[in-house]
């Protein structure tokens, strides 16, 4: 009946790695009890592709691109477009949206590249800063100061001085790179003030959060590889410079790996590394890229999740001492379901079951399934990828969100995807260099459906894509999706069709942090209970709007808010209204202009 399942020791059914020790039970992805795995087998084993799913969504969805209508144009740069020499020419860029002038409404920032010739040099161009001038935006990225050129990565955005203006911290091949923001949308480069500079590793995805509960943002970059251009083969130059028999860039494997870093915040405009105190660098190297800090263990306190190529990724689990605990592998999100590496490369957090616990999507490599991380009891994980029906499209994913498109209270997911080599366009293995963008919706009893052919025209178009962000730009309280592209124009995707209710709540901490990254609101409505967190980085080097969202379908009205603030006592409200609020720390819930 089991196969080549092992029976061990408590009822453990366990692949042939190992059984668990039976004193510390630690139940990893490829450890099953016995009765799950009796009721999961029909899945387990079924191909994700031949589940029929027939649930039917109240809402219509209906993508469509406005980016070039509303002036978010011209091309992000990186790299060769037709061949990559080295793996830097490969990740992409990110893209943050917040409200950079504090006028109220949402901008965009994206992060750009360079090429192998124009380096971090005149000629390579600025990253774009597009304010939001009411249906229209303007690039004003030399004006307000966003000067820094070169191999740009992942941007994050937080309050790190709490003086009600969102700073912008950006990823560099060179090191990390932090603007404080000065107001009206103008930014001075304080990277080396604030104590950054001496850090030159390559700064990847990145996150602003709060570990220590101090009230003051601190900030963590992930790296991806340790890398020497002099010194890493070109394509076809070793086995790991061959894919399919096409001669390609080198890497991950065979380069070094790399480290991430925990910048503390002191308080005084600057920063110290406490990697090594924090235990950051206990795991050893990695090949990290995206980002999120964000609560799993619901005791308060804001862990770290890390998307790793090809290494295990890594969970870091908040102690509440100022270290943290790296549990990827004992926790079941390191490796999937197999046991297996996994090319890691952006994550989102939700908690898309109603179980009051985020549970983690990752896109991953071509031919490998995305990963779907369900969050059974804030300390172990189980893979659900395959039995969730995220296994019929096995593109290579980037950016992800998770997002109730449908408004009918259940988050559905967002993946992005574009291949890493150029090259594949001229070779006969069924592979494209721009792939398509696919839109899962979440039927509620644990498995999603991919509905991007009906889901609008923004859909049916294939991208180099990488970065994806969500935030409102009409300020009609719905958010609309930023997509990056990798030498190509970005794309805006907003949802043309008629929405259910929604509630949208933007907070401000007071004793928390100005940003309120780490709050937690829940609300109980028609029956069921949504939880949302404030978190910082998520999806592939991006970071979306941190208001947040909640469907309610046909329900005109909420029976209970409750807030849970990092650093003051819990706020609840009653029979509030569908719509747009904004509430600060400890005050009244007010309704958005």
């Amino acid at each position: 009946m089991y196969g080549f399942w092992k029976i061990c020791e408590n009822d453990y059914i366990c692949r042939p790695h190992a059984c668990p020790d039976p004193k510390r039970l630690l139940r990893s992805n490829w450890m099953l009890r016995r009765s799950r795995l009796v009721l999961w087998a029909p899945v387990l084993f079924t191909l994700a592709g031949s589940v029929t799913l027939t649930a039917e969504s109240p809402h219509r969805i209906s993508l469509a691109d406005r980016a070039s209508a509303w002036g978010l144009d011209g091309p992000i740069t990186y790299g060769n477009s037709e061949k990559n020499i080295y793996i830097l020419e490969t990740t992409g860029t990110g893209v943050a949206v917040f409200d950079a002038d504090s006028d109220g409404d949402n901008d965009v920032f994206l992060v750009n590249g360079t090429t192998l010739e124009a380096g971090d040099s005149d000629r390579a161009p600025l990253a774009k800063l597009f304010l939001n001038q009411g249906g229209r935006f303007k690039d004003v990225a030399a004006s307000a100061g966003l000067t820094k050129r070169g191999w740009g990565q992942g941007a994050c955005v937080g309050d790190f001085d709490n003086d009600g203006h969102a700073d912008l911290a950006v990823g560099y091949f060179s090191g990390p790179v932090l603007y404080h923001n000065l107001g009206r949308g103008k930014f001075r480069d304080v990277t080396r003030s604030a104590g950054l500079a001496a850090n030159d590793r390559w700064a990847a995805g990145c996150a602003f959060l709060d570990y220590d509960r101090d009230g003051r943002l601190d900030l963590f970059f992930s790296s991806y590889v340790d890398l020497d251009l002099a010194r890493t083969p070109k394509p076809g130059e070793s086995s790991e410079c061959n894919w399919k028999g096409i001669d390609v860039m080198c890497g991950p494997r065979g380069l070094p790996r790399a480290r991430n870093t925990l910048y503390r915040n002191l308080g005084d405009g600057r920063f110290e590394d406490v990697s090594e105190a924090a235990g950051i660098l206990k795991p050893g190297g990695r090949y990290g890229l995206g980002v999120v800090a964000a609560d799993f263990t619901n005791d308060g306190l804001t862990d770290i999740y890390v998307a790793c190529d090809m290494t295990p990724s890594l969970l870091y689990v908040n102690q509440g001492d100022g270290t943290f605990e790296e549990v990827g592998s004992i926790s079941g999100t390191a490796f999937n379901v197999d046991g297996q590496l996994q090319a890691g490369m952006g994550v989102s957090v939700a908690d898309y079951d109603g179980n009051g616990r985020l549970d983690i999507v990752k896109t991953n490599f071509s031919g490998d399934l995305p990963s779907l991380y369900n969050n059974e009891d804030g300390v172990f994980f189980e893979d659900v990828s395959a039995a969730a029906g995220l296994g019929k499209n096995q593109l290579l994913g980037w950016g992800v969100l998770f997002h109730d498109f449908d408004a009918d209270g259940r988050p559905d997911v967002l993946m992005a995807h574009g291949h890493v080599y150029p090259e594949v366009d001229g070779a006969a293995i069924g592979e494209s260099y721009r792939q398509p963008t696919i839109l899962y919706r979440n039927l509620g009893d644990g498995r999603f459906q991919d509905v991007s052919a009906e889901a609008g025209p923004a859909l049916q178009v294939n991208r180099p894509a990488r970065g994806m962000a969500l935030g409102d730009l009409t300020g009609d309280g719905r958010p609309e999706v930023v997509i990056t592209a990798v030498n190509d124009r970005p794309s805006v995707l907003e949802n043309a069709a008629e929405p259910g209710a929604f509630l949208r709540i933007e907070l401000e901490g007071v004793e928390s942090n100005r940003s309120a990254i780490g709050a937690r609101i829940e609300i109980e409505a028609g029956g069921r209970t949504q939880m949302q967190q404030v978190v910082g980085g998520g999806s592939y080097y991006s970071q979306s709007e941190f208001a947040l969202y909640f469907g309610l379908g046909s329900l005109k009205s909420v029976e209970q808010i409750t807030v849970a603030w990092p650093n003051s006592e819990p706020q609840a409200f009653t029979e509030i209204a569908a719509g747009s609020y904004r509430l600060r720390e400890g005050g009244k819930l007010q309704q958005a202009d």
